[in-house]
């Protein structure tokens, strides 16, 4: 397999990057992706990331200013992916534990899934500049509402039994990222597995009968 073959797998499988566009800025942004989640981003520079693409450091400027820029883009897509799927499970018919249940499920699938990316989406924050942080601050706490809102409806409704409804939220969220750290293709769950575990272990932190 050539290197550019390897690395359009590599998107394929990291995230959908099919908003970035031209191919070669995309190129880039998996190579970013690959670089900053094996060295961090301070230790990463523009010259690995274009020759990871193939491609010079002078290409690199084509399409992104600094590589700030490249890590806000990839910031961005990743909170906007991981909301999208607690806003999905959110806004779907059923009791709040069916709901949580599918939040919870979905969100470690795709931290799991798609491990690379999520680790740096979720622990590169404090590399943004004043500029650009609270952009994804913004998109977190919208991330964080989502959750908040579903126990807040199982309280509500008697399913579960949480005297402090803020706090098991970020319990919850910090338990379902952390996936991104360790997770690890060879071991012995799939992210599915992953995802089903997390969902019973979270129904019982709520007081909820799991499924």
């Amino acid at each position: 397999m050539t290197h550019d073959e390897r690395t359009d797998t590599q998107a394929a499988d990291e995230m959908p990057w099919g908003e970035v566009t031209p191919d070669a800025a995309r190129r880039l942004l998996v190579a970013a992706v690959e670089a900053f989640a094996e060295r961090g981003y301070h230790a990463t520079t523009t010259r690995d990331i274009a020759s990871r693409a193939g491609m010079s450091p002078a290409a690199l400027y084509i399409h992104y200013k600094t590589k700030e820029e490249l890590l806000l883009r990839i910031s961005r897509i990743g909170h906007e992916k991981a909301l999208e799927v607690l806003r999905s499970a959110a806004d779907a018919d059923g009791t709040a534990a069916e709901r949580l249940a599918e939040a919870v499920r979905s969100f470690v699938r795709w931290h799991a899934g798609h491990h690379m990316t999520a680790r740096v989406v979720q622990y590169e924050l404090d590399s943004l500049g004043e500029e650009h942080r609270p952009e994804i601050v913004d998109l977190r706490r919208r991330s964080d509402a989502t959750v908040r809102e579903i126990i807040a409806d199982g309280v509500a409704s008697g399913e579960f039994d949480v005297p402090d409804v803020s706090g098991t939220t970020v319990a919850i969220l910090s338990l379902c990222i952390d996936v991104a750290r360790w997770f690890n293709e060879q071991g012995r769950r799939t992210p599915d597995e992953v995802g089903a575990l997390y969902a019973d272990l979270v129904l019982r932190m709520v007081g909820a009968a799991p499924r």
